[in-house]
């Protein structure tokens, strides 16, 4: 795909695109549900409502036609989050921008504006039988910090958290 351009901040549409995106996705990938679906978009939307550049980043990736195609967060104002510590979320690339680069360059602006903000720590939760975000996020040196087996999605799924010290 080309024609896109990189969005800070919220854009029409992003919410419903970006659980969109998820919901495809994961529902080829891992068989996911409306459930699923929901809790993005609902957990965006919370986060785009209390979005702060000073220590929070969203990216969306927006083609000609205005439709997002893809996102990355930087959430350190997550409730319950320990000071200096900031969850990765919402990194999606549609289909047809995968593979050229463009991933690596929405994870190394987000770990920059990580550092510039002062965290120490960058975590994010995946799913186990996604090889190649295992291999971006081994490369930007993410490692295992818990892998837990639950049913939350409404079948067995291996989740892990993975994180960075800056």
């Amino acid at each position: 795909m080309s024609g896109w351009r990189l969005a800070s901040g919220w854009v029409p549409g992003a919410i419903g695109d970006i659980a969109a995106l998820h919901a495809r996705h994961y529902a080829a990938s891992h068989g996911f549900g409306a459930v699923f679906e929901a809790k993005v978009a609902r957990e965006l939307g919370e986060f785009l409502g209390r979005l702060d550049p000073a220590r929070d980043l969203f990216r969306a990736v927006v083609a000609v036609d205005g439709a997002v195609r893809g996102s990355i967060a930087l959430d350190g104002g997550e409730p319950g989050l320990p000071a200096g510590t900031a969850h990765l979320r919402w990194f999606i690339l549609d289909a047809g921008l995968r593979g050229g680069g463009l991933g690596r360059r929405l994870l190394a602006e987000a770990l920059d504006h990580a550092r510039a903000a002062g965290c120490g720590r960058v975590f994010l939760w995946t799913l186990a039988g996604l090889p190649a975000a295992e291999r971006l996020y081994a490369e930007a040196g993410f490692a295992l910090a818990e892998e837990v087996t639950g049913r939350q999605w409404g079948r067995p799924v291996t989740e892990r958290r993975l994180e960075l010290s800056l």
